[in-house]
């Protein structure tokens, strides 16, 4: 690295408070000396000192320490009004071409904002100019009113308002987080509203109100009678959450305000802001840019209505059961807000004994029973964080799940071969007898029937099943293995399977792979009648994927990291390796469970 000549001194670097910066830039340069080893750095170092903006910003705060250093006092409290008098008599007469340029330069908007600046700080007038209070009160007292005046452009106010049923009040139900009125922290939820820009909204429905405050942009003032009991401003609770359901206000007629529903998909990450309300949560998508937050069902809240329309649905005669209010209509709010805003699954190790596995009797009880099981677990939200893999931490599983025609073993494997040092996969155990080509532990390891059915009972087992009187499985020691190598460990299982692996130990990326259906193109030359007698089977084969992959994405979707769309093995195989290179890299929301104890 270049560094200062030994003979510069201590009294030169002393003598720097004396000096000019930008001359001290200057002497800073001069001083470089060239190094071997630091080529590089000592041409960056002095293209950057004897950068000319550089130096010019110098003089500009030398300039600025001296002016402050003798302590200034404004020479006029009124230099604003005093050009608009030069504007005024400049515009009279007949000017010359350099009394135009200066006409020219006091008209324009920047420097009369800087005067209108100026001539606030030298009259230190810093308390807001509050419009003059009504003559007479004749429905309230006069210390009961507070005003407000809130600069609104083509944002919402961003709050709710409803009308009081027994004394028909319009009150203000709920602010939203990030929004003009959340940012002036001078309305409050429970404030009663009594006009907006001098006009009485006493007798106007909520709606009518909304569409005033729509409708008005620049400065609102509002009248407001205070609630008897102000809360403090709501701290931001900064809880993320993954969306394990689409949600749409508009269809939710439980929602106090749908105008102000924030609507989300499956998997995308919400910042709570506020939990205030039990019911309605205020929330915002992360990467969004807006900054007012909308309202979403709480966890609490979707888990009951999601109880009640599975019992509901178990019932003989629904319409007889009175809606509870998380299903129905609630008492409305109204704001300035505008909108925001069936095939059998095989893939994995061996298709043909996880098809069989499906015929056996005791494995269908097996299956209803996880189905049952999964059906208790309401899909609402889930607590995440960001996590970043740390050097020599231990290495995430991949899990890889797939539709119909994914061909996830062979991409699995293509990726091991191509870099075995850095990838694995996890050998899966079997009761049949080995071939004399294979070898222990390489493509199966083989074991009794016995020792089989005890590591079963011992839930060693992700997932296992039968084919032709045999046993085959892949087991949690296998995918431990394979991480203890220091490897990235890839398994492909069926999804039900992924419950067993969504552990703090391995913390899956799990990735579905889906081939990709092409657009059926008609050729000019066959007529229809050919066409439709040369490919039914194919028309076929095709919708059994698609519907292979829309059940994957509708039962297990939430839990999915990223989809890779499988092309041809070689491109599906640069996408995953490039997958796989970002696990090391990027951070990645996860369950907060994962990286918390």
């Amino acid at each position: 690295m270049p560094v200062l000549s030994e003979d510069s001194g201590a009294s030169e670097v002393e003598g720097w408070d004396n000096t000019g910066l930008h001359e001290t830039l200057a002497l800073l340069t001069s001083q470089l000396r060239p190094d071997s080893n630091h080529k590089e750095e000592m041409g960056f170092l002095r293209d950057v000192f004897s950068e000319k903006s550089l130096s010019y910003l110098m003089k500009i705060h030398e300039k600025l320490r001296h002016f402050e250093r003798q302590s200034p006092t404004p020479v006029l409290h009124s230099a604003a009004g005093l050009v608009e008098d030069v504007i005024e008599e400049l515009q009279t007469a007949s000017v010359s071409n350099e009394e135009k340029e200066l006409l020219q330069l006091l008209s324009m908007p920047h420097l009369r904002a800087m005067l209108v600046v100026h001539d606030t700080v030298a009259q230190k007038n810093f308390d807001p100019v509050l419009p003059p209070l009504p003559d007479n009160f004749d429905d309230f007292d006069e210390e009961s009113v507070k005003i407000v005046r809130l600069v609104k452009n083509k944002e919402p106010l961003g709050a709710t308002i409803r009308r009081d049923e027994h004394t028909g009040a319009v009150i203000v139900a709920r602010i939203m987080r990030g929004g003009a009125a959340d940012r002036s922290g001078l309305v409050h939820v429970g404030d009663e509203l009594r006009e907006v820009n001098g006009i009485a909204v006493l007798h106007k429905r909520p709606e009518e109100i909304s569409q005033i405050l729509a409708q008005s942009q620049g400065s609102i003032i509002l009248k407001i009678i205070p609630a008897i009991k102000e809360e403090d401003r709501l701290k931001d609770s900064k809880v993320f959450m993954r969306a394990l359901f689409c949600y749409n206000p508009k269809e939710d007629r439980a929602i106090p305000c749908q105008e102000a529903g924030l609507p989300f998909m499956k998997r995308q990450i919400l910042e709570v802001v506020s939990q205030d309300d039990p019911t309605w949560w205020q929330a915002k998508r992360v990467g969004d840019t807006n900054l007012r937050a909308g309202l979403i069902p709480s966890k609490q809240f979707q888990e009951r209505r999601l109880s009640y329309r599975r019992t509901v649905g178990t019932l003989q005669n629904p319409n007889t059961v009175k809606k509870p209010l998380y299903d129905q209509s609630s008492d409305k709010e109204d704001c300035d807000c505008e909108g925001y805003l069936n095939g059998q699954y095989i893939a994995g190790l061996r298709r043909s004994f996880r098809l069989s596995r499906k015929e056996k009797e005791n494995n269908q009880n097996e299956a209803k029973q996880a189905e049952q099981a999964d059906a208790a677990e309401f899909l609402t939200y889930e607590e995440v964080t960001k996590y970043q893999q740390q050097r020599g931490e231990q290495q995430r599983l991949v899990v890889l799940i797939g539709c119909l025609g994914a061909k996830l073993n062979e991409l699995k494997q293509k990726v091991v071969s191509e870099n075995p040092q850095e990838y694995g996969v996890a050998v899966p155990h079997t009761t049949r007898s080995k071939k004399s080509h294979e070898k222990e532990g390489v493509e199966y390891n083989f074991v009794s029937k016995q020792s089989f059915e005890t590591d079963v009972q011992q839930n060693k087992f992700v997932e296992h099943g039968e084919y032709k009187e045999n046993l085959y499985g892949t087991s949690l020691e296998a995918i431990r293995s394979v991480i203890a190598k220091k490897k990235v460990c890839l398994v492909d299982v069926v999804p039900e399977a992924m419950k067993h692996l969504r552990t703090p130990e391995f913390k899956p990326y799990v990735i579905f792979v889906k081939p990709l259906i092409p657009e059926k193109k008609k050729h000019p030359l066959k007529s229809p009648v050919s066409e439709e007698l040369s490919t039914p089977l194919q028309d076929e084969e095709q919708q059994e994927i698609i519907n292979s992959a829309a059940f994957i994405e509708e039962q297990y979707g939430h839990l999915i990291d990223t989809i890779l769309v499988k092309e041809d093995l070689q491109s599906a195989c640069n996408q995953l390796k490039t997958v796989l290179e970002k696990l090391n890299k990027d951070s990645f929301w996860v369950p907060v469970n994962w990286v918390r104890s």
